[in-house]
């Protein structure tokens, strides 16, 4: 017989098994001296920061491509430290590494996040957040000779070049940005180019839900060429998107090449009108919680399953950590689902998952009367909530307009009236769940004190179908709806003396 079975296992292969990182992380630090290592961390400024601000508990976040630096860190922090301040890592973050960890970190009770490797920058509301990027090599005369030949080539054949563009970097170069902003400046005075920059902060506080104010890395209705320093990311991605009429170039330090990466915009867009096709054809929605740390996302959670109730669509929250299709393959029942996280891993590509999975924003285009969308991107918590303030007090733009739910226009459409779908390229009726007024949330009761939004057993112990419960109608529309329960038709068993030990070694008692 095996050692180990499918059904029992030592956990060895567990404890055991590699985890896969990328080799040029591993290599950035493999050979640093303590003293370099201490350089490319900011061990000096983390110090200070931690005595100055009198932190009692601080949490250290590492990425997985980290983690063989999180000892030799903690040494270092805590021999400076001492016993002034307690210091925890975090290694398997809830959700996205590139967010700080808020619901880990409360676990130890932090008064603070130091937060290593990538990040996305989202506005937190609970503790404040210590950034360390780490100092990636970069020749900045090279990126600068470079990107500037880029612009002029491409400005060579247009009549009137642009006067001012926007330096943009991946987090990791924020150490050579000021060299790298300095050299362009002084290179494009001849061109009579300035050169606008937004510093990417070390530090971000906590930040009300309401607050409206946009980090350097949010998107921007500005116009201007974007330079960015940076390998291709899920960052430079999003920059695409949320500046789709600009000219992005970008210069990647590690290979030394530069190129246009605007001229794939388009494809990008038309993955996700597909993605917003699906989801204009799907009448039950699962609104996936995939951070409980950026700012605002409690208000646009609710923001969205108003709109959703308002279009007569069935909406389920569902939190479920980290994405794989095999946790969402689970709820069948759900057509869409749409992804309340940080911009960085709003987008997902769905061609492993059952159902699409949509961002905010596309979710309020999908539920347009009319399908019209102006090409506009946006993935902010807090612009898509201040967009549908202002819409709902009617003095949105004419974009915000096109981009945003008509409910006027939705309540005087005629439910019964077929729609088209480009996806299957038939005409469908859309289910209609809930009424347009006000219906009670889960946890409230009628007034005949029965439940609306739950699934209940009747008196033979069967799963009852209610009013608007999606779950409910797919379940009995399936073949196959759980074991029968049997009562009274089955004898009781004998009870017997069962086997005693560890799995992996019964020992039976007879």
């Amino acid at each position: 017989m095996a050692e180990n079975t499918a059904f029992s296992s030592s956990g060895q292969d567990i404890i055991s098994r590699p985890v896969e990182l990328d080799e040029g992380e591993l290599q950035l630090t493999q050979n640093l001296t303590k003293a370099q290592l201490a350089e490319f961390y900011d061990i000096d400024r983390i110090v200070d920061e931690i005595l100055s601000n009198h932190f009692k508990r601080v949490a250290l976040q590492f990425p997985d491509e980290l983690l063989h630096d999180s000892v030799p860190i903690y040494r270092m922090l805590k021999r400076r430290i001492e016993d002034k301040t307690e210091l925890y890592v975090l290694a398997d973050t809830s959700y996205g590494s590139c967010c700080a960890d808020e619901v880990a970190a409360q676990h130890v009770d932090a008064d603070a996040i130091v937060h290593f490797g990538h990040a996305c920058m989202s506005k937190t509301y609970r503790i404040p957040v210590l950034y360390v990027f780490g100092k990636k090599k970069i020749d900045v005369q090279d990126c600068a000779h470079k990107l500037v030949e880029s612009l002029r080539s491409s400005c060579s054949s247009s009549d009137i070049g642009p006067s001012s563009i926007i330096l943009r970097h991946d987090v990791a170069y924020t150490h050579a940005a000021a060299n790298v902003l300095q050299t362009l400046q002084e290179t494009l005075t001849v061109d009579n180019i300035s050169v606008s920059y937004n510093q990417i902060p070390h530090r971000l506080d906590p930040s009300p839900s309401t607050s409206t104010s946009h980090s350097p890395l949010e998107e921007s209705s500005d116009s201007r060429p974007i330079l960015y320093v940076g390998p291709p990311s899920l960052g430079l991605t999003n920059l695409l998107m949320t500046h789709h009429q600009t000219p992005v170039y970008s210069y990647d330090p590690s290979t030394r090449q530069v190129g246009l990466e605007s001229t794939r915009t388009n494809k990008l867009l038309m993955r996700r009108y597909v993605a917003v096709q699906k989801a204009r054809d799907a009448d039950v929605f699962g609104i996936l919680v995939g951070t409980l740390g950026v700012s605002s996302y409690l208000p646009l959670i609710t923001h969205l399953r108003q709109l959703l109730k308002k279009a007569r669509k069935k909406s389920y929250t569902i939190s479920v950590g980290k994405l794989n299709p095999a946790k969402l393959a689970n709820f069948m029942e759900v057509e869409c689902f749409v992804l309340v996280a940080c911009p960085e891993n709003s987008m997902i590509e769905a061609k492993e998952f059952l159902q699409p999975i949509v961002t905010p924003y596309e979710l309020q285009i999908a539920l347009q009367p009319e399908p019209t969308w102006t090409g506009e991107y946006v993935l902010d918590f807090d612009k898509i909530l201040s967009d549908s303030i202002r819409h709902t007090d009617g003095t949105e733009s004419a974009t915000i307009s096109d981009a945003t739910n008509d409910t006027e226009s939705q309540e005087d459409i005629d439910p019964d009236q077929p729609t088209f779908s480009l996806m299957t390229g038939k005409y469908r009726h859309a289910k209609r769940y809930g009424d347009a007024e006000e219906t009670p949330t889960p946890a409230q009761i009628d007034e005949d004190h029965t439940p609306t939004s739950v699934i209940l057993r009747n008196h033979d112990n069967a799963v009852a179908t209610l009013k608007d419960s999606a779950a409910g109608e797919f379940l009995q529309a399936r073949s196959f709806r759980g074991l029968e329960t049997r009562t009274g038709l089955d004898a009781p068993s004998i009870l017997e003396q069962g086997r005693s030990g560890i799995p992996k070694n019964y020992a039976d008692d007879h």
